[in-house]
This record gives structure tokens, C-alpha cells and sequence, in this order.
């Protein structure tokens, strides 16, 4: 059913290899980085959810089509949606702090998973910060540790990502 790679536990170069293979799936453009997400239920070691930018309709966010995804499937059925306890993101690129067009950042996404007595994802798993194109010192990562949220860098692909993300900019 589900087409995703099998990744050992805590492979956290594998996946964040997984997330850039979802970036390159991103329609390059001068307004947007190509970014991809997988949400992780890491406990039992299980991809949750993926999302890439503007794989869903709108000016969507990697992190934000991958949550998306995940509610919409049906994942639980109670009325207030709920993560397995033990969920982790990995993202190639830093979380947004701010959007444009009254959207939903990705930061306060992923923070509105802890809601009442749910965990919510409790570690994002960052590729690269995210580069002063578009907003000036994106505190994404800050504002996350400050709520409690452990942020982790996941090294070695960097500069695949960078080139990923900007392709379309008009950068070489």
C-alpha cells in the first residue's frame, strides 16, 4: 500500500535522504525552495506521512502537505487529530517562522500537534537552515526549541539540498 523506502531505526541520514528525494519532486520556482518532509513514527520505525513544496494545492509548505496528508487519510478517527506518540519530522530545510497570505506557518503547524494530552511531534530532524532568500533570520528552529521541541541536524547532505531547494531562483 504504502511506496515508501525501508530505512533502518534511527537512519536519520537515510531519511533526510528520502525527504531531498521528495524535494526534487517540487516544481522549481523563483518564489518558493523545494523542500520534503517525512513525518516518522519513530518507535515503530514507520513513515507516517510525506509532503514536498506545492505537492498539494495552495502555496503549500513541505511540512504542511505532509500534515496534511496524514489528517486527511483518516489516520485517527477521533475529532481532535492525533500523532502516535512518538513522532518525529525530518525536513531538508528549517521550518518557516513566517508566511505570506495569511497561511499557517510550518513552526506553529508542527507546535499545534501537542495539543491537551498529545505529545505532537517532539523532534524535528533540519537538513539545513533556512537561507535569507525570502525572509530575513528565520527563527523556525528557535521558536521550536523554545516550546520544548528538540531540533536536531542531520549533516552530510547539505549542499544537495541547497542546490535542490534554489533550483529555479536563477542561481548556478
Amino acid at each position: 500500500m504504502d511506496n515508501h523506502p525501508h530505512v533502518s531505526p534511527m537512519d536519520h541520514l537515510e531519511y533526510m535522504r528520502y525527504a531531498l528525494s521528495l524535494a526534487r519532486q517540487s516544481p522549481p520556482k523563483p518564489t518558493n525552495f523545494r523542500v520534503g518532509a517525512v513525518l516518522v513514527d519513530e518507535a515503530a520505525n514507520r513513515i507516517l506521512s510525506t509532503g514536498y513544496t506545492l505537492e498539494l494545492p495552495g502555496n503549500t509548505h513541505a511540512e504542511q502537505c505532509a500534515l496534511q496528508k496524514y489528517f486527511a487519510a483518516g489516520a485517527n478517527e477521533q475529532a481532535d487529530p492525533v500523532l502516535p506518540a512518538h513522532t518525529v519530522l525530518y525536513t531538508t530545510m528549517e521550518p518557516c517562522q513566517s508566511r505570506s497570505a495569511g497561511n499557517v506557518p510550518c513552526v506553529d503547524r508542527i507546535l499545534a500537534t501537542q495539543s491537551g494530552i498529545h505529545q505532537g511531534i517532539q523532534t524535528v530532524y533540519i537538513g539545513v537552515k533556512e537561507p535569507d532568500t525570502f525572509v530575513a533570520a528565520n527563527a523556525g528552529q528557535s521558536k521550536l526549541e523554545q516550546e520544548g521541541i528538540v531540533c536536531m541536524h542531520v549533516p552530510g547532505l547539505e549542499e544537495e539540498i541547497l542546490q535542490t531547494a534554489t533550483e529555479g531562483h536563477g542561481m548556478s
